[in-house]
């Protein structure tokens, strides 16, 4: 592998290990696991723990943990909540690990970017799955959930095999995410304040109307206007 092919590899493993993390941690860690321990792949040094038994093992476990806590209505915004502090510097270890110990400021600045494309894709999962959740059925979260854990496994597979395609992807999907998170943000504002009202009985403040234009002039309560000669 000529060393230009070879950083391409690396930044696809790099990025790909810190996107799949921000949706699924543990899936990430398992497909990298398998595929090492089973000779598909050779890891970088730095990741060549995840090809431990116990280490599969015990991602296999929380794996099967998150495939049925993600499947229910409301407990997956919970679980999303607690894996704030699972998921984002999970991604920053992979990526960081991913680049190989060559270069200690390789592997700080890998893991900051690493941590910030885990945490922008983890913000974009949950924030995403608030709003699937005001859907009265349940289908459409479990098919989100089994469509995600899907997107990982091919992600992952995709950055190994084709590096170029999965970093075309990866932008593209990211110029997406950076449109869709403040959209999303407001939809979850929007949801939080009609939860709040539901439960206090306030209603939404509407701004004070303004005279119109061509029309007669407002009059205030207790004010009758003044009449001129």
């Amino acid at each position: 592998m000529d060393p230009y092919t070879h950083i391409v590899s690396v930044i696809a493993l790099t990025m790909g290990a810190a996107w799949a993390s921000g949706i699924n941690l543990y899936a990430a860690i398992l497909v990298l696991g398998l595929l090492g321990s089973t000779g598909n792949i050779v890891l970088p040094p730095d990741l060549q723990i995840l090809t431990n038994p116990m280490v599969i093992g015990a991602a296999a476990l929380m794996y099967v943990v998150e495939f049925f806590a993600d499947k229910v209505p409301g407990g997956d915004t919970g679980w999303d909540t607690l894996q704030t502090f699972v998921r984002i510097p999970g991604g920053a270890l992979l990526a960081a690990g991913a680049v190989g110990s060559v270069n200690p400021t390789v592997a700080v600045v890998a893991g900051i970017l690493g941590g910030t494309l885990a945490a922008g894709v983890h913000a974009t999962k949950t924030g995403t799955r608030i709003l699937i959740n005001t859907s009265p059925e349940p289908a459409t979260n479990w098919i989100m959930s089994l469509a995600e854990d899907a997107m990982v496994v091919m992600g992952l597979w995709t950055a190994l095999h084709h590096p170029w395609v999965f970093i075309g992807l990866l932008i593209a999907f990211v110029l997406l995410m950076i449109w869709l998170l403040p959209r999303i943000w407001r939809g979850v504002k929007r949801l939080f304040a009609a939860i709040r009202r539901l439960f206090t009985g306030s209603k939404p403040q509407t701004p004070p109307m303004g005279p119109i234009p061509g029309g007669p002039p407002l009059i205030e309560h207790g004010n009758p206007p003044s009449s001129t000669p």
